[in-house]
């Protein structure tokens, strides 16, 4: 063989695993999901819906170019911690922490795999990012409120309740949101003439008693803040209510639907439509650190009628022309 010829096809033979590797399909994306909320949740279910369709429409096919892993704590801290440790053995491309409880328990368990979160009150007083323009590190994500906004909670309960002296605000207190939300409202309570208390959401039992025991007073009213174990047990805090004739305000449109007095809040279901967008971008190739918090385009107020006649509650026509939504 000539020498000519030996280099010619030596080249040609270096360019095999190139022409190889370009003929590669391109390889499955990871993603880890890990959601406060039970499987069996119906709101959870419309969530992992909504973020689904929407990779989808971004061209990303569960079971075709990307893998998705979830996990449903139903509000177990212990269960959060060892599904966060899952998810990170999974060694997922990015995770999503559906809803503000799963955040922590993710951040402890890795400090670069990218973590998009949604439903997070105030995540720079939280202590989860720096700030909302440069969250710097591997969180970015979506806010739910502001820590101050949570006062409007007690200003429309005394507007739709003027009678109310007493008011429980049900918070988690394992969280930094149920702390720093219940430290927004206690100290409007003075100028609008309430006394404000805090009733801790653990668990079914523990609810259902302090309820119970409050409801025992006169004039009495609930603002439930966010959280995962509100979504768990937001039926029988929704009955409970009812069963004691309490005004209650609530931060999210379904409790309203299924039978409670009035919400105010954002939509929720499209926070994580726009989280699958984050993903996407960290997908390609993105990072947290350079995509700003975002906060929520609008907050809407929901009133139920029903509701209102049941409690002998006459919504004031200024409260009703307020609202996005009146369910008769």
């Amino acid at each position: 063989m000539k020498r000519r010829d030996f280099i010619t096809l030596l080249g040609g033979a270096a360019a095999w695993p190139l022409a190889a590797n370009a003929q590669q399909p391109e390889a499955m994306r990871r993603i880890g999901i890990l959601f406060s909320i039970g499987a069996d949740d119906q709101q959870g279910q419309a969530r992992h819906a909504a973020f689904v369709q929407r990779l989808r429409d971004l061209g990303w096919t569960e079971g075709g170019n990307v893998r998705i892993e979830t996990r449903w704590a139903a509000g177990n801290a212990m269960d959060m911690r060892k599904y966060a440790a899952e998810l990170i053995s999974f060694a997922p491309n990015v995770i999503l922490a559906g809803g503000g409880s799963t955040v922590v328990p993710l951040m402890q368990a890795t400090n670069n795999i990218p973590i998009v979160f949604t439903g997070v009150s105030d995540p720079v007083g939280g202590g989860l990012v720096a700030s909302l323009a440069g969250p710097s590190g591997n969180v970015t994500g979506f806010t739910a409120f502001e820590y101050s906004m949570s006062g409007k909670w007690l200003e429309l309960l005394k507007d739709v309740a003027p009678t109310v002296k007493g008011v429980a605000v049900l918070r988690d207190p394992g969280i930094p949101q149920g702390i720093g939300q219940f430290g927004a409202v206690q100290p409007l309570g003075p100028s609008l003439g309430v006394e404000v208390s805090p009733l801790n959401v653990r668990d079914a039992v523990e609810i259902e008693r302090d309820i119970t025991a409050f409801a025992h007073g006169s004039n009495g009213g609930l603002i439930i803040t966010a959280s995962g174990l509100a979504i768990v047990h937001r039926e029988l805090i929704v009955t409970l209510a009812a069963r004691y004739k309490l005004p209650a305000i609530y931060f999210e449109r379904f409790f309203v639907a299924g039978g409670g007095l009035i919400s105010y809040g954002p939509d929720l279901l499209n926070q994580y439509r726009r989280a699958a967008g984050y993903v996407d971008r960290i997908l390609k190739g993105e990072k947290p650190a350079d995509l700003p918090v975002e906060a929520p385009t609008k907050y809407e107020l929901v009133i139920n009628l029903k509701t209102a006649k049941a409690l002998g509650l006459d919504i004031p026509t200024t409260v009703l022309a307020r609202a996005d939504e009146v369910i008769e």
